[in-house]
């Protein structure tokens, strides 16, 4: 017979594998359905805080959608490059630089953003609106033990 801790060990073994699929899963169907855009999921990320958040300070791009400043830079250019960002400097401190939705970025997102927003939905519609709260409360919790 399995001790308490051999057991809990053994379910905290089982959960950590059961989130990691769901995660890859969850991913790989954001990417999938991200790519049809001709985007990939850091550049959707980038237009999609510009465009629910505002102009944002380039540096702190990196850091809420969690990719370094070498990567930050390539994705800010391939975008503008594509015309879907500007850069512009910060009137009252040069230092800074702000990346700024176009307008042909503003469309591009607009029309992406509700056709995933749907497939995320998809993706947790065996879900009711209780479990997802609960879900979302749980893994907040787990997120929430870092040392």
């Amino acid at each position: 017979m399995m001790k308490n801790d051999q057991i809990s060990t053994t379910n905290s073994l089982q959960l950590f594998s059961e989130i990691s699929r769901a995660n890859r899963f969850i991913t790989d169907s954001s990417i999938n359905n991200i790519k049809c855009f001709g985007l990939n999921l850091t550049e959707f990320a980038v237009l999609e805080l510009l465009y629910h958040k505002g102009d944002q300070p380039i540096q702190q791009i990196g850091k809420r959608i969690l990719i370094s400043s070498g990567n930050m830079t390539y994705v800010l250019d391939k975008l503008e490059a594509r015309r879907y960002i500007e850069r512009l400097h910060c009137p009252k401190d040069r230092r800074v630089i702000y990346a700024v939705l176009t307008d042909e970025g503003r469309n591009v997102i607009c029309t992406i953003f509700p056709v995933h927003r749907e497939m995320i939905h998809q993706l947790f519609s065996e879900l009711n609106s209780v479990e997802k709260d609960m879900l979302i409360y749980l893994l907040k919790k787990v997120g929430l033990n870092e040392k």
